[in-house]
């Protein structure tokens, strides 16, 4: 649900002769101009309604199949239509969930084992965790393909964005639910096309000592209330740790940085900060060596960009499946959770407690260590795990 534009941006001249571009077109809805057809800055209120036109693309997208009449089709859960267009042309369809195995685990243990517990007590959800949960599936505009059947009707094997040395048992827990092989890809990081961009943060990172600046985003999908803007202003403001800051407003609201930060912030914080509004080449900032710790969401991208880089989460999930990923980050050591009170709401004193744990303390040095250990056997693997992918799609394609 990424717009044609945005995906140019992000092919590399490198391969731009041997990957053609298609867009598929969604139906025009009221409420829906072609600017927001793309998660990336849409309004919340808006996004129910962008699902609901990519459900209605389905006819759409059969007409592209039946044109290019591919070998194989790779697909996500916002494309269930996809494997009955692929089906009736005898073309294999493969399901990639955007989220972790461990949270497709559960969602299919819980689809199908209402009464039985999910047997790793480590991953769970606390009660407004849960609420949040029910809320954003009521609001899907559609039940029609749930996700336990759209990952049911992928074609012998599931990819999965991961690595068996942090979702191991997750993986094969989820192989038994399935019936299905299921095969990790491993980071899929991509380099950052926009060196121009970096070239002022790299500036003032390259003046911070190694290891001492939180980078802080919570992904390209949520946005920060006032309530919570302030929340992780103050608590940015008690670590005394440097930070880079990545602040979003969805289009059309007309906010500013200096309007939503408590007054006389960024004179207080100095040096100390750098704050930006919109984007930032993520990656890039991520293998800079001053930085130390990344504030995240824990959307499951973001996780795994900190992973291949080594550097330990300060986690603080919004919605969906990020509460589970949270879980994961502590129970495998890379990361600590900035606790919440009862309701959900975040906490400033938490915050700065949390950072200063992963960054400073002489206890996160466990978590620090374990960091860099995950990322060097990520690294080591990705060509194996890569020509692994390949090998299982060209043996699907050529038992056609």
């Amino acid at each position: 649900m990424v717009n044609l534009n945005s995906i140019k941006k992000r092919v590399s001249e490198k391969y731009s002769q041997s990957i053609e571009l298609i867009e598929l077109h969604l139906p025009s809805l009221p409420d829906l101009p072609p600017h927001y057809h793309t998660t990336n800055g849409l309004p919340p209120h808006l996004m129910n309604t962008l699902k609901t036109a990519f459900e209605l693309a389905s006819p759409n997208f059969s007409k592209i199949l039946q044109t290019l009449h591919p070998d194989l089709v790779i697909h996500d859960y916002n494309q269930p239509w996809v494997t009955d267009s692929a089906s009736s042309m005898n073309i294999p369809a493969v399901q990639f969930p955007t989220f972790s195995a461990t949270v497709v685990a559960l969602a299919i243990h819980m689809s199908e084992n209402t009464e039985e517990k999910f047997p790793f007590p480590e991953i769970y959800l606390r009660e407004h965790e849960m609420i949040s949960l029910k809320k954003d599936i009521d609001e899907v505009p559609s039940k029609k393909f749930p996700y336990d059947e759209a990952i049911s009707r992928s074609h012998d094997i599931i990819l999965v964005k991961t690595c068996r040395d942090f979702e191991g048992k997750y993986i094969d827990y989820l192989s038994n639910l399935t019936s299905k092989k299921i095969v990790p890809v491993g980071s899929l990081v991509q380099e950052s096309m926009d060196q121009d961009d970096y070239e002022e943060i790299a500036q003032w990172l390259d003046k911070k000592e190694k290891s001492s600046t939180v980078f802080v985003s919570f992904g390209s999908e949520y946005f920060l209330s006032k309530e919570e803007i302030l929340a992780v202003a103050q608590g940015l403001e008690l670590s005394k740790v440097n930070f880079i800051w990545v602040i979003r407003f969805p289009q059309g609201e007309r906010l500013n940085i200096r309007d939503a930060l408590p007054e006389g912030y960024l004179e207080r914080v100095g040096e100390r900060g750098m704050i930006m509004e919109g984007w930032a080449p993520q990656a890039l900032i991520l293998q800079h060596p001053s930085i130390g710790g990344f504030v995240s969401h824990c959307g499951w991208s973001s996780f795994m960009e900190s992973m291949k880089f080594g550097v330990p989460i300060i986690a603080m999930p919004m919605h969906i499946d990020q509460p589970m990923n949270a879980r994961l980050v502590e129970y495998i050591g890379v990361g600590v959770e900035a606790a919440k009170d009862e309701d959900g709401k975040l906490q400033s004193e938490e915050i700065a407690k949390a950072i200063r744990e992963v960054l400073v303390e002489e206890s996160g040095e466990a978590v620090r260590k374990k960091a860099k250990e995950l990322s060097e056997k990520m690294n080591a693997k990705e060509d194996e795990e890569i020509d692994g992918v390949a090998e299982e799609l060209m043996a699907l394609c050529s038992s056609k």
